[in-house]
């Protein structure tokens, strides 16, 4: 096993005063696809906040990818962030250009010059999505489930070891969801990608198999093996 991508022991995690996690033991690796459950201000978006440092960790010892998260200086935050891709449930794409300059803007900010690099990467960012003839269009010219590709593919943009998704299925029907997930999955088989998502839709778990941890009573529990077989209840939410 290689070393963890995130490793959390006795974390405590709060809002504003309220504590809404402890005890939180994590060991997370690349290739692994993990599922965040639980119900709504359970903590789930909160634990996925502190691993991108927009939350800071009270108590315990938080790492993910070597930075240190209770001692993180904020200047290293955008660096953090460089590695890691984070989907949101809104989409969050600019609205006023085209996918193709959404994508560009984001390799810009990170770094990239090169324009024949960067038109060669969003081709390429932009096929694994299924997405290759979309580039010219603007935002509100695709379909939800269009604009969350789109949004993966920003998110992968610099082959981030940590993709972090926050209820990316919310939105979505049930069909365009489920192609979501099953594109989610493939990238961390084949990019040997971590990824951690949040979700309502139990019906994913039994379809696309992973590690799965439960939020409840300001405790992290890991459930994996309550879902290892399907119960029959096709529609079962949380």
């Amino acid at each position: 096993m290689t070393d963890a991508l995130i490793r959390y022991r006795n974390v405590e995690i709060h809002q504003q005063e309220l504590c809404v996690l402890n005890d939180v033991d994590l060991e997370l690796h690349g290739g692994e696809f993990v599922y965040l459950i639980g119900k709504v201000g359970s903590g789930k978006t909160s634990l996925l906040k502190t691993f991108y440092g927009e939350l800071d960790t009270v108590a315990g010892e938080a790492e993910v990818l070597g930075y240190d998260m209770r001692r993180i200086k904020r200047k290293h935050i955008p660096r953090l962030r460089r590695r890691l891709g984070i989907i949101f449930q809104d989409f969050q794409l600019l609205i006023d250009r085209t996918v193709a300059d959404n994508l560009e803007f984001v390799l810009r900010a990170t770094g990239w010059k090169n324009k024949g690099k960067i038109k060669a990467r969003i081709e390429e960012v932009l096929r694994q999505v299924g997405m290759e003839n979309k580039g010219y269009k603007l935002p509100h010219e695709l379909s939800g489930g269009e604009q969350q590709r789109i949004v993966i593919a920003r998110a992968i943009l610099n082959s981030p070891a940590i993709i972090l998704a926050d209820e990316p299925t919310g939105n979505l029907d049930v069909e365009t969801g489920y192609g979501i997930v099953r594109l989610l999955h493939d990238i961390s088989k084949e990019e040997g990608a971590l990824v951690v998502m949040t979700t309502h839709n139990l019906q994913l778990l039994y379809e696309f198999p992973g590690k799965i941890y439960c939020c409840k009573e300001h405790l992290l529990k890991e459930v994996t093996a309550e879902y290892a077989l399907p119960t029959g209840n096709s529609d079962r939410q949380i």
